[in-house]
């Protein structure tokens, strides 16, 4: 089984006995940062060195092949869609193909509730304040694993249906390796572009043309998910969509890393979710070939024609806890937006790990707060 390997230079540093004598303050200054400097070297050095021995394959049950396509060796619980309304089920749901050539699907999800108010063809034509908003969610993985039917999204994607309430797509993209960025931004699209076409064809989906606003889209995700949100945000911003219109975008624990290491990643380097070697894996076989984890896909912060774009995407919520090895760039990621004309809604948690809403149902329900508030314009 191949092992990610951390090659790394050996510094010695022989510093003879300083003799007694009265520094300056500008010294004293320069004297400090070379002490911070050098601690921060060793702190890099020795978190390096505890994990170039760490086997990210294994840690994710993966196999790597040959051919550069990877083998997922576990088990996922699945659930299948299921279209029926039934007394006491809060939502429904059914799979749409969206791109027969990338194979790409959507699970759609409707509250059972909305089918009451919808029951003649006049209604279902008719744009009307009862209608809900769309949310696009794009689910999380690190880019090479879940998908829009594994239970726990499957779940998730039941309950904003009814909570919120809204129609969510809940879009199945394509994995990295076997399909590398962009190629789940343009899965995105296309998705989002399938929703637009519902809205203008009298023959299109029932459930979309039924109960859902068209002027009211949101774009939903979490880890990677979220960096697709926002990516897509940014491609479908000089499209025409009309009448599709995105009023927000909701950012998740965004996934985002640079080639110089955090703060908080080398804090949390032995996550037990996320161990650094496990975040620069995914990256490794998600990113274009020939690239590094300062490619605007990984690290929008150092991509200056990405930033300016930024003011397009209009209102973003981001959410982020503090335990996450990827919090430093979350924030980093905030400040750009705001720096470069987006508005923003941020909520930072000192207390929690990644995927903690997930895992906790207290979280859990903050969170759809959250997205319920920024939705709705609370």
């Amino acid at each position: 089984m191949p092992v990610l390997i951390y090659h790394l230079p050996f510094f010695c540093y022989q510093l003879p006995s300083p003799p007694c004598i009265h520094l300056s303050n500008v010294e004293r200054q320069k004297s400090n940062s070379l002490r911070y400097d050098l601690h921060k070297l060793n702190s890099e050095l020795s978190v390096e060195l505890k994990m170039s021995k760490f086997d990210p394959y294994d840690h994710l049950k993966l196999t790597l092949n040959a051919d550069g396509t990877i083998t997922r060796n576990h088990n996922v619980q699945t659930k299948k869609p299921d279209p029926n309304p039934l007394q006491g089920q809060s939502a429904v749901s059914k799979d749409v193909i969206v791109n027969p050539q990338t194979k790409t699907w959507v699970r759609i999800f409707r509250p059972s509730s909305s089918f009451s108010s919808s029951s003649s063809s006049v209604a279902a034509d008719r744009i009307s304040s009862a209608r809900l908003p769309i949310i696009v969610f794009f689910h999380g993985g690190g880019w090479i694993m879940h998908s829009a039917s594994d239970a726990i999204y499957h779940d998730k994607c039941l309950q904003y249906a009814a909570d919120i309430p809204a129609i969510i797509v809940s879009v199945d993209y394509r994995h990295a390796p076997e399909n590398r960025l962009p190629a789940q931004y343009e899965d995105a699209v296309d998705a989002i572009s399938w929703v637009k076409r519902q809205a203008v064809d009298p023959h299109g989906e029932k459930w979309l043309r039924e109960s859902a606003d068209f002027s009211r889209c949101f774009l939903v995700g979490r880890q990677n998910g979220a960096n697709i949100a926002f990516n897509a945000a940014i491609r479908v911003s000089a499209m025409q969509l009309s009448p599709l219109r995105i009023c927000g975008v909701v950012l998740n624990q965004p996934m985002f890393s640079g080639k110089q290491r955090t703060k908080s990643e080398l804090r949390y380097a032995t996550d037990d979710l996320l161990p650094l070697p496990v975040l620069d894996l995914m990256w490794e076989l998600a990113l274009p070939k020939g690239t590094d984890r300062d490619h605007r896909y990984c690290n929008p912060m150092k991509d200056e024609v990405q930033r300016k774009k930024v003011g397009d995407i209009g209102r973003c919520l981001v959410i982020g806890y503090g335990q996450d090895p990827m919090i430093d760039k979350q924030r980093e990621f905030v400040s750009m937006l705001v720096g470069n004309g987006a508005r923003v809604e941020a909520h930072f948690d000192d207390i929690g790990f990644h995927g903690i809403d997930l895992v906790d149902h207290k979280r859990a329900a903050i969170n759809i707060q959250f997205f319920k508030d920024f939705i709705l314009h609370k």
